[in-house]
């Protein structure tokens, strides 16, 4: 399996409100890296859809299955793969453990659908802490959400 590392980050102004996402995909041989940047937003929408999308379309990118270290600063996405909550909503009709909707289910589908094709190390990281590719997701993820309105600082 290829070795690949994916960077993502979401960024909405007003919440929901104008959004957009970043992602980077990185691919190393012996002699060189590779790297693709993407990045999307939405003039109405949340920052957890952000952040699933963008992680969705980075998944959406891969051409056969890999063995992924995806570093994000969203415990939403990283629990609700690692830990199974997406699973779960879905098993129980995305519904959560206390019965009401699972928030984004179209998205944690399309996700599951995606993810369960690779082997996925999770890692988050600190937000804003000067990680450089979650810094370089984060200025994508703003400068979308700017196209569609947003007012970040």
């Amino acid at each position: 399996m290829k070795h690949i590392e994916i960077y993502t980050d979401g960024a909405c102004s007003g919440n929901p409100g104008p959004g957009g996402w970043g992602a980077i995909l990185r691919f190393r041989t012996a002699d060189k890296v590779y790297e693709k940047e993407l990045s999307g937003g939405e003039a109405g929408t949340t920052n957890n859809r952000m952040e699933l999308t963008g992680l969705l379309e980075a998944l959406r990118q891969l051409k056969e299955p890999c063995d992924i270290d995806l570093y994000s600063d969203s415990q939403y996405v990283i629990n609700g793969l690692e830990k199974g909550w997406a699973k779960g909503w879905r098993a129980r009709g995305w519904k959560k453990a206390d019965k009401s909707p699972a928030l984004n289910a179209d998205l944690w589908a399309q996700l599951l659908a995606e993810s369960e094709k690779h082997v996925i190390h999770y890692h988050w990281l600190k937000g804003h802490a000067g990680h450089p590719e979650n810094e370089r997701c984060d200025r994508l993820a703003v400068a979308q959400s700017k196209k569609y309105g947003g007012r970040q600082a």
